[in-house]
């Protein structure tokens, strides 16, 4: 099983990176993310230049694709020809967002009524789409998810392998990178997370 962790120019290193790292652990038992860009080459926020692992069309052939955040996502939103690069189909694939990849969603329309988690300056333009922005780190529904809050990557990681390689996996990976001391609270602060019920609105 394959996952596309998008990547954009102006990403977050924390989105992308730990996300991919997470699932990377799990190489062995056959689920592999990569780290995929709409050209060659992007830049951090904080000018970290990367070399994507994939181009963006690796997105058809990935079972999971989760779109990271950055600096530059309404940008991102508002480029027709880049959006049409993302089609995406969640009947046959798990879909994620991180922080204001929110906005990709609703951009595609993947959305619809479901409510979604964003950061904080990422809200207002989520709620312009008319998204309903929740106060909580992660939310998903069937197979579309939501991530809210940079270190919340690690709830869409463990998402990812919850659905595609089940609990051992997420205790394993979770239980393995927690800090020292609070690995059974880590995990089971995953779990919760990524296990909730859909909430009343």
């Amino acid at each position: 099983m394959q996952v596309a962790v998008v990547t954009f120019d102006g990403f977050n290193e924390l989105d992308s990176f730990i996300a991919s790292a997470l699932i990377n652990r799990c190489r062995k038992r056959g689920l592999e993310a990569f780290i995929t860009t709409p050209t060659p080459v992007v830049t951090s926020m904080n000018g970290v230049e990367v070399a994507g692992q994939r181009p963006m069309e690796f997105v058809t052939e990935a079972e999971v694709v989760l779109i990271g955040s950055g600096i530059k996502t309404r940008d991102v939103v508002a480029d027709d020809q880049l959006i049409s690069r993302l089609p995406l189909d969640p009947a046959r694939q798990l879909i994620g967002s991180q922080c204001s990849g929110a906005l990709v969603l609703a951009r595609l329309g993947l959305l619809g009524d479901m409510p979604a988690c964003t950061d904080m300056i990422s809200r207002p333009y989520v709620e312009a789409c008319g998204v309903t922005v929740l106060d909580t780190p992660f939310h998903a529904e069937g197979n579309i998810a939501t991530a809210g809050g940079c270190l919340a990557s690690q709830y869409l990681a463990a998402w990812v392998l919850d659905r595609t390689l089940g609990e051992d996996a997420v205790r394993d990976v979770i239980g393995y990178v927690a800090p020292v001391g609070e690995n059974d609270e880590t995990v089971e602060r995953a779990l919760h997370a990524v296990r909730q019920p859909v909430q009343a609105l």
